[in-house]
């Protein structure tokens, strides 16, 4: 349940009046007199992200003036919960319920707070839910994020394979869908070798866990999450620089299930499995090696050049099972690769498809959500980077170029022909404030995943 919403106005709800930039010299002209000198006064321009608190002649707050680019931009309200004093607000605007919607989830997002080692340092503002606009489906795009940044935000040693499995039964009861799970030497004995491999250093056993939701006769969806619960490195040691951030190494695994809550709290008519790799990727005796050579469970041999391109390595693994069954689609969340953050920065996750449909679709609607994605492309010439003089490919290149590229390929080894895949390659965090997108874990690339999802199969 997101606090930051109320399911209808209360007595003293404070009106927020959002102000589109291009159209506010015009909107002033009809407003009273006091209101257009104190907008004047104080230099008030409609700017987005701007707002200005207007006083009644009882000294209490009256409304709230807030500057918009459009009144379809997701993101206009989203600095409002954390930045408007504490009380009930209501949106007054003349706008659409599907833009009225669009911003009350904005808001709902910008709500988000941590808390679970530290209490909030306040309480958000509350915004009442417009009549018109579907506040069910507000909240459960916002506690499907909400899942996410959870999940990233919590240190590794809260956040180790175990309690990912954790939180995975949790959603499976939630949601009556089935959970396994296959942890430590089962995976051998099950033929996982390569999760097994990356994980066994650690006193955490790696594990692979599956979710099954659905009716059987709906199509196939299956997602499969990277969950390196936390990343040293392994013997290629990263730098403390590079180490600090490696809780987020789940970021994949966190993504994966919390587009899962949405599609199950949703209802979407398809049938649903999730697959998450969960490993903690430690420093011991008994770690994998560079130059040693591991057989995956699709029968094919990996030579290893960097234990720390150990992502690609759990997700074969669970691709090669994901791949043997009859799917509509396969789509897979890591964060796989630094180069594709050098490519793109770190907003905006990287897309690799081998489907010219699929990529559109997803594309189209991670413009529409404000989620966005961009498509890197699968380069098959540098599918020789990654060969091996004694096995049958290497995890990683000895060059320092393409290596987003390099990993995507490495990837699509392990899916069969004919079936349409995805891979996002994203950050799962962001690195400073922006409305409606705290510091710390994000959920990138699910909105609009979910949204291509609903539109193709549950019509919307």
């Amino acid at each position: 349940m997101n606090h930051s919403l109320l399911s209808g106005c209360t007595p003293g709800c404070i009106p927020i009046i959002p102000v589109i930039e291009s159209e506010f010299a015009t909107w002033l002209e009809r407003q009273d007199e006091p209101l257009r000198r104190w907008l004047n006064a104080t230099g008030f321009k409609a700017k987005p992200g701007g707002f200005s608190l207007v006083s009644g002649a009882d000294g209490q707050l009256r409304a709230v003036v807030a500057g918009i680019g459009n009144a379809n931009d997701l993101w206009a309200l989203g600095n409002l919960p954390v930045t408007l004093p504490e009380g009930d607000y209501v949106l007054d605007a003349p706008f659409e319920s599907r833009h009225l919607e669009r911003l009350t989830l904005g808001w709902a997002l910008g709500a988000y707070q941590f808390t679970r080692y530290k209490s909030p340092k306040r309480i958000t503002a509350r915004l009442a839910l417009d009549s018109t606009c579907d506040g069910d489906r507000i909240r459960r795009h916002a506690e499907a994020v909400g899942l996410v940044r959870d999940l990233v935000n919590t240190p590794a040693e809260d956040m180790m394979p175990e309690h990912l499995a954790e939180a995975m039964l949790a959603l499976g009861r939630e949601f009556g869908a089935s959970v396994e799970q296959i942890a430590g030497d089962d995976l051998l004995a099950q033929n996982y070798p390569v999760i097994h491999a990356v994980g066994r250093a650690s006193a955490h056993p790696p594990r692979l866990l599956d979710l099954r939701w659905g009716d059987l006769a709906h199509p196939k969806v299956t997602l499969v999450g990277k969950g390196v619960c936390f990343d040293s490195g392994g013997l290629d040691l990263k730098p403390s620089s590079a180490m600090r951030l490696m809780k987020k190494d789940m970021g994949g695994a966190a993504t994966a299930l919390g587009l899962a809550r949405l599609v199950m709290s949703m209802g979407l008519p398809v049938r649903l499995r999730v697959l998450v790799a969960a490993v903690d990727n430690a420093v011991a005796g008994n770690a994998f090696r560079p130059g040693d050579v591991i057989r995956s469970r699709q029968g094919s041999t990996i030579e290893i050049h960097n234990t720390d391109a150990e992502g690609r390595l759990i997700l074969c693994d669970a691709l090669a099972e994901a791949g043997s069954e009859h799917l509509a689609v396969l789509i897979d969340f890591a964060t796989l690769t630094g180069a594709a953050r050098v490519a793109l920065g770190t907003d905006m996750p990287a897309l690799f498809c081998n489907d010219d449909t699929l990529a559109t679709g997803l594309l189209a609607m991670a413009e529409r959500e404000q989620d966005p994605i961009w498509r890197l492309p699968l380069h098959q010439p540098y599918r020789e980077m990654l060969d091996s003089k004694i096995a049958d490919l290497a995890n990683a290149s000895d060059s320092s170029y393409a290596g987003a590229i390099t990993a995507a390929l490495f990837l699509k080894e392990f899916v069969p022909a004919g079936v349409p895949w995805a891979h996002l390659d994203l950050m799962a965090w962001n690195l400073k404030n922006q409305p409606g997108r705290p510091e710390g874990g994000e959920a990138m690339g699910l909105r609009a995943a979910f949204a291509w999802l609903d539109q193709q199969f549950g019509g919307n």
